[in-house]
């Protein structure tokens, strides 16, 4: 025997040694979930079954008989337990019953409890580690299950005929009441046998199947029904049915059940378990990325972001915004260590970075409240940093209004900002009383905006710049004096730049104002009325400053300032759609000045380059124009 062989040889009974545990857990993990969902599906569907002791569906009855007899054997496969032998019991208890056919609702509660027995006795996680999005779930829906539930999850869709069985009616609010959250996730996973319904492990990951299963159970509900206000947590939401809340609660809560699952919200949390949920959905991504499920692990590093720490932001930048940087960018480079599929050692070192990081935070956040000058300066830099672009964009088109005798189009644009304020409140409001803003769509509320504030930015310097020239203004005008249109495009940018900034503003500012505290909020208030101070000063200086520039110099420089921060709105918009996983991350070796949206990423960066090559563009068509009229005038 070569020495190759014989290294074989030895090395082969370690590897063995080594995968077996992992191997028996992940086969005791999959008996499990099957006894779990074969009870699930007893729970539901025998009490249709059999009524008052006669059989109303004689192969479905062969077939739970068939189940009743396999379950024994899936629980005796798994690992030996104090609970196995009550279990066992339990199980030749539910069997006798179905051959006896007594009632279905004393067997399906016989295996609804034989089923909460085992996910305790075995530690089944039966809820998300994600919140789970019914809009994601609806998108899936009809890539992989509408052509046979139909549209509408009726059973009708194209490939239904002939199906036998036929595929089930999702919108049969007493069959779904039967089935809990885990119950049709387990479905979604394992399948179901002797039917057309496939297994989708292999084909939808983990978040995917939840998203699914809550869509599911949103076909259910009567369409319009508004979600209350939720008092059920996810755990609760997954685990339980419609049904068992109906029999413990009554029917009104049973329907305020049904609905909440079918919108499950973000629970509310603190600053401190914000983070400890980061850490722990980082934990289970890490997990995913050794078990190379990296698609998974990627999902749950995004969640830990945008569920976690994303929602503490606000708090840290108030205290200290260059702790919130770092954490942000050691999340954001382990987060890169998977995309780029590095070995789970430089995963694992990252993690323990940001880690670090998180740890830092939870001692920044532990403080007694701000103290009064903390609270004043923070204040007067949160309408700062948030206002002054927005101030900058205002000011700018006001003066250029004003300046070329337009007086009469700056109603529109207050019509736009003043628009802004009340859809600004009015999203907070809905935010905070009806749904519940998550880190995703704050982050692609501020990335949309921002990337679309910077076309129109771009688009109004370009037009300034092609107008520097007193006469070329003056054809303008006789031409065509600036219309609905022109005055449509000013109000909807006056809009955009106020909406932009306001949202976040006033979230920065509800998490101010509780961590200053009765002491500290007087303080809050004069440091925004100082910031206000401060940004309408601004304000009059660019407008004041351009009554006294040349028509020329003026529109240059205003033309100049629109560019400007086109190039800093679309730095802004890429890491944010970056932030909430929408864009992948690219970094690279380059300067940062987060103010300037300027950020070490390839995708920001060319983002940033292309607005700067289209400026150079078309400021270089403006210039040869120029250059060719003045050459048609000397010659």
């Amino acid at each position: 025997m070569n020495p190759l062989c014989r290294f074989a040889v030895f090395l082969l009974p370690l590897l063995l040694a080594c995968t077996a545990p992992v191997m028996a857990q992940e086969e005791s993990s999959a008996a499990a979930a099957k006894a779990l969902h074969l009870l699930s599906y007893l729970a539901a569907d025998y009490p249709a079954t059999v009524s008052a002791g006669e059989i109303r569906d004689a192969s479905e009855y062969r077939e739970q008989q068939e189940f009743a007899k396999l379950l024994p054997t899936l629980v005796q496969s798994l690992p030996a337990s104090a609970a196995q032998a009550s279990l066992l019991a339990g199980l030749a208890q539910l069997g006798q019953a179905i051959e006896q056919r007594q009632d279905g609702a004393a067997v399906s509660l016989q295996a609804r409890s034989l089923a909460q027995q085992l996910a305790k006795a075995y530690a089944v996680s039966q809820s998300p580690a994600i919140t789970p999005d019914a809009k994601r779930g609806a998108q899936l829906f009809a890539q992989q299950c509408s052509v046979c539930h139909g549209v509408g999850g009726q059973g009708d869709g194209p490939a239904s005929i002939g199906m036998q069985p036929a595929p089930t009616n999702l919108t049969n609010t007493a069959r779904l009441d039967q089935l809990s959250l885990y119950d049709l996730f387990n479905t979604l996973t394992l399948g179901v046998d002797g039917t057309d319904m496939a297994a989708f492990a292999d084909q939808l990951d983990e978040r995917q199947r939840w998203d699914l299963a809550v869509y599911v159970a949103s076909l259910s509900v009567p369409a319009g029904s508004p979600a209350p206000a939720s008092t059920f947590s996810l755990q609760q939401l997954s685990g339980l049915t419609p049904a068992a809340i109906a029999a413990s609660e009554g029917s009104e809560q049973a329907a305020a059940f049904r609905a909440a699952r079918a919108q499950p919200q973000l629970p509310q949390r603190s600053s401190t378990q914000l983070i400890e949920f980061t850490r722990e959905t980082l934990q289970a991504s890490l997990k995913a990325y050794r078990e190379g499920a990296s698609e998974q692990a990627y999902d749950l590093s995004v969640a830990a972001y945008l569920e976690g720490f994303e929602l503490v932001e606000g708090a840290l930048n108030n205290v200290d915004p260059a702790q919130r940087k770092r954490t942000e960018q050691a999340l954001m480079a382990y987060r890169q260590a998977l995309q780029e599929q590095l070995p789970a050692s430089e995963a694992e070192s990252r993690l323990q970075a940001a880690g670090e990081q998180l740890q830092r935070c939870v001692e920044v956040l532990g403080s007694d409240g701000l103290s009064q000058s903390l609270s004043f300066f923070s204040s007067l830099l949160i309408l700062l940093r948030e206002g002054l672009e927005a101030i900058l964009v205002l000011a700018a088109i006001l003066a250029f209004l004003n300046k070329t005798g337009q007086q009469h189009a700056t109603r529109s644009v207050h019509v736009g900002w003043g628009l802004a304020l009340v859809a600004g409140f009015a999203t907070w409001a809905v935010a905070a009383l009806l749904l519940d803003i998550s880190g995703a769509q704050r982050e692609l509320l501020e990335g949309g905006t921002a990337l679309f504030a910077s076309v129109m930015l771009l688009w109004l310097g370009v037009w300034m710049h092609g107008r520097r020239q007193a006469d070329a203004w003056q054809a303008y005008l006789r031409q065509s004096m600036l219309g609905s249109g022109g005055r449509f495009g000013f109000a909807l940018l006056a809009f955009i730049a106020v909406y932009r900034e306001l949202f976040e503003v006033i979230l920065f500012y509800e998490t101010l104002w509780l961590q200053a505290g009765a002491a500290g909020q007087p303080w809050v208030i004069a440091g925004a009325l100082a910031a206000l101070v401060l940004l309408l000063g601004l304000a009059w200086v660019i407008l004041r400053g351009a009554a006294r520039l040349p028509l020329g110099a003026f529109f240059s420089a205003n033309a100049l300032l629109m560019c400007a921060l086109a190039v800093v709105f679309a730095g802004h918009g890429v890491a944010a759609l970056q932030e909430a996983g929408r864009l992948p991350l690219a970094p690279v070796p380059f300067f940062e000045l987060d103010w300037l949206g300027v950020h070490p990423d390839a995708y920001g960066l060319a983002a940033q380059g292309l607005v700067l090559a289209l400026i150079a563009l078309f400021y270089g068509r403006d210039w040869w124009r120029s250059r060719q009229l003045r050459l048609a005038v000397e010659g």
